[in-house]
């Protein structure tokens, strides 16, 4: 069905895998263990020889279900789930880099990245984090052990868009594995292949599953890089056709050894809730355009950070990139105006930190989700000490809006 437009692909995707059967949903298959009534077909299961599961913490039918679902979002050649977004993020960068090795990441990340970031500096890796709304700062921070990059598409919070183009280009020049962490913007408004993404990470516990109910991640190979030619790829995984290498040491080295695998009913909830993404994305985008714009426009909101506006910085390439701009919105409230009060007078938006779930959240960024980063790390993110950050539900956006000027009347 790769002809089919997003989401009649996507509600159609279990079926195609039951034909036997007819069932329209990819059955849940919650065994840890898989017999074989012939051992050595066990035997060329764990040798790579043949198709199929040996044990739960590397696969499940169920798992590899969604994990073809993903795939075909993103046009990859491979797929691997795992039991969260940080998960995914961190083996990849645990399997594939090694010490001395150097990694250039953004400036803008999420808040757990950084310290990922500095767990592999304590490793021997080094990191260094740049402003990647301008790929000349990528390049101007290559070093000879330069081996990949890795950004976010739009930052959160404060949300700046990266050169994504300009730096893919300038990896495929360089022989740089470019890894694109797409969770702000999954593949329905963005496909991170266009930019010359090698990798792509994702937290599927957001837009994908979308309902707030379980916790994934996902890392697809696009099929861009020619893993022949990275260095720290193992000589046990060399032997595999090039296009299964990354993903096959991620699996073994990191899924398998560290654990991190995502349950057979996790998987099957992502893959329910996958189907409506489309729908629930481009009302959520919406309501956070009227959101965004109304708060421009009142008095007592100083700032307003948002990519759907004119007056973001990169508005443009938001145009260009996205499909929309994102459910994402920050926002500085005057000085004289608390954020913490601001968001206890608020009736209808949950003080909750997450993103991409059905009803709107809302926190206070530099008191909760980036307080363990210090000021000096927050100033460099061009995070302020009063900045909520808003994720954008699906409610009606006429109650949205109504319940910001009630909040606000009150200041």
């Amino acid at each position: 069905m790769s002809d089919k437009r997003f989401t009649t692909s996507t509600v159609h995707a279990d079926r195609k895998l039951n034909p036997d059967s007819g069932a329209v949903h990819y059955p849940v298959v919650n065994s840890v263990l898989y017999g074989y009534e012939d051992p050595q077909d066990l035997v060329d299961v764990f040798q790579g020889k043949r198709s199929g599961h040996a044990y739960a913490r590397q696969s499940t039918p169920t798992t590899d279900a969604l994990q073809q679902m993903v795939n075909d979002m993103e046009q990859g050649v491979g797929c691997l789930t795992f039991a969260s977004g940080m998960a995914a993020i961190t083996t990849t960068f645990i399997t594939l880099l090694k010490a001395g090795d150097h990694l250039i990441a953004s400036q803008f990340l999420f808040g757990n990245t950084p310290s990922v970031l500095g767990t592999l500096r304590r490793f021997g890796v080094e990191v260094t984090q740049v402003d990647v709304t301008d790929a000349q700062n990528v390049k101007d921070a290559i070093q000879p052990n330069t081996v990949m990059v890795f950004l976010e598409t739009i930052a959160n919070p404060v949300t700046q868009i990266a050169d994504l183009q300009g730096i893919g280009e300038l990896c495929a020049e360089r022989n740089l594995v470019y890894v694109v962490d797409n969770t702000m913007t999954p593949s329905y408004l963005f496909k991170a292949k266009d930019v010359g993404a090698s990798l792509i990470t994702s937290s599927l516990t957001k837009y994908v599953g979308g309902h707030g109910t379980v916790t994934a991640g996902a890392v697809i190979d696009t099929g861009l890089y020619d893993w022949t030619n990275y260095g720290n790829i193992l000589d046990g995984f060399r032997k595999l056709d090039p296009s299964a290498q990354a993903l096959t040491q991620i699996k073994k080295k990191g899924l398998r050894d560290f654990g991190a695998c995502l349950s057979s009913d996790s998987a099957h909830m992502i893959a329910v809730g996958a189907e409506t993404m489309a729908l629930r994305i481009d009302r959520a985008c919406s309501n956070a355009l009227t959101l965004a714009t109304y708060l421009q426009q009142h008095p007592k909101i100083a700032n307003v950070y948002y990519p759907g506006l004119e007056t973001h910085p990169q508005h443009d390439r938001a145009n260009k990139y996205f499909k929309h701009s994102g459910a994402i919105i920050s926002f500085d409230p005057i000085e004289s105006i608390d954020p913490v009060a601001l968001l206890t007078e608020l009736e209808l938006v949950i003080s909750a930190t997450h993103l991409g779930d059905n009803r709107t959240l809302a926190l206070p960024v530099a008191q909760t989700i980036f307080w363990e980063m210090g000021l000096e790390n927050r100033q460099k993110a061009g995070i302020s000490e009063n900045m909520i950050r808003m994720s954008v539900g699906i409610e009606d956006p006429e109650d949205l809006v109504k319940d910001f000027e009630q909040a606000l009347v009150k200041f």
